[in-house]
């Protein structure tokens, strides 16, 4: 086969954004090793089309890993030796024991920057464990985070699932959200396999796709589907975060559509929470800046946000609380997590994913335990990278 000598991008097919990568032949198939043109051009891309596919990666060293995604943002800070988690996306607080996150994986013990993530115990001679150890996985199901979830009936014979949670990979606190993210399948299910999300909301809407696909949302056109005055309210909305809120939320459940959570006054109180500092919380606008396109993106975490601060006409501050805010988020998000506003990727082992973190929302599907064709759990195994950026993103209005 010829080798190609520069980077070649092509568009998904069938989608309004996203793009396949070719890699030059000089890189041997290692992303990392891109020459500073090409790896502008694979810069642009992302940010450009949002979602970067490259295949063939099931090799790729968690170093190159790592080292690709910190290209990307040249205000990363250094990792400090003693910080335990070396500059990952979620800090210290994606461990924490009361925190939501506490079971999405294990660190590479090499490069700590990645996480293992999937589902199933993995010997520690198998691709993509380099731990040295056995190390058991376990896939972020609906079932342990939404209010109201499906049955076992449901899940097994009737092979459906749900988004488990719409987000942007950030702490939301302290730390300033990740630039990129890197997503690489090394151990994936047949695409073969599918299931199918129903969305319990009356509208009718019905997605199939293939078992634990990633489903992504274009924080572009979810601000295009938006109606004026809610380009307006965007614009002059800052969203606050609550501090740690992955622990915040975690007695709470979240809606059927993983937009948010349902209002309960089941979270915990701030009190009761891992000791924290004002001056850590976010406080982040709720369109973001595309610096390539200069397109705006709606981006704010429904799960986790806090409260809803919007300038008014005359100058002054009108505040929503958590349910309002919850609510107004719900109805500026709900229409671009429609059938047709996503991008669920199909995972083949080796596919590298890079998406645009500060551009899109994601979430995971699937259901794993039980849903084998022998009745026993789906296997799955994968690396993940994020990193967090030195700076918060910013809204510049055109």
């Amino acid at each position: 086969m010829h080798k190609v000598e520069k980077l070649v991008i092509s568009p998904l097919p069938k989608t309004s954004f996203g793009c396949s990568v070719t890699l030059p032949g000089y890189a041997n198939n290692d992303p990392s090793n891109l020459n500073d043109e090409d790896f502008k051009s694979l810069y642009e891309a992302v940010l450009t089309y949002l979602v970067v596919v490259i295949p063939g990666q099931e090799e790729l060293a968690p170093k190159s890993q790592y080292i690709l995604t910190k290209r990307f943002d040249p205000s990363i800070p250094e990792p400090k030796p003693d910080s335990g988690y070396a500059g990952y996306g979620h800090g210290k607080e994606f461990r924490h024991q009361q925190s939501v996150l506490r079971k999405d994986g294990t660190s590479v013990k090499s490069q700590p920057q990645v996480q293992i993530l999937g589902q199933g115990v993995f010997e520690a001679n198998e691709p993509g464990n380099e731990n040295g150890e056995a190390i058991s996985l376990t896939h972020p199901s609906h079932t342990s985070f939404h209010h109201t979830p499906l049955t076992e009936d449901q899940i097994k014979n009737e092979h459906r699932t749900r988004f488990y949670r719409w987000h942007i990979d950030s702490a939301l606190y302290d730390l300033s959200p990740p630039l990129i993210t890197t997503l690489l399948g090394i151990k994936v299910p047949p695409s073969t396999q599918t299931q199918k999300i129903i969305y319990e909301d009356g509208s009718g809407d019905e997605l199939e796709l293939t078992q634990g696909a990633t489903c992504f949302v274009s924080g572009a056109n979810a601000y295009k589907n938006l109606s004026l005055e809610d380009k307006e309210f965007a614009a002059n909305t800052i969203v606050e975060y609550a501090p740690h809120p992955y622990i915040f939320i975690s007695p709470a459940g979240a809606t059927s559509d993983g937009l948010t959570m349902v209002s309960e006054s089941k979270e915990f109180s701030f009190d009761k929470l891992p000791e924290w500092e004002e001056s850590k919380v976010k406080k982040l606008p709720m369109l973001w800046t595309n610096p390539v396109t200069k397109e705006q993106h709606l981006q704010l975490h429904g799960c986790c946000l806090y409260k809803l601060h919007t300038k008014q006409a005359d100058g002054s501050i009108k505040t929503l609380e958590l349910e309002d805010a919850r609510k107004k988020a719900h109805q500026l998000m709900r229409p671009s997590i429609s059938p047709k506003e996503v991008l669920a990727h199909s995972w083949k082992q080796g596919d590298l994913v890079l998406f645009f973190n500060r551009g899109v929302w994601h979430s995971v599907t699937g259901e794993f335990k039980g849903v084998a064709a022998d009745g026993k759990d789906e296997r799955r195994l994968m690396h993940q990278c994020n990193i967090a950026s030195g700076q918060d993103p910013v809204y510049v209005s055109a």
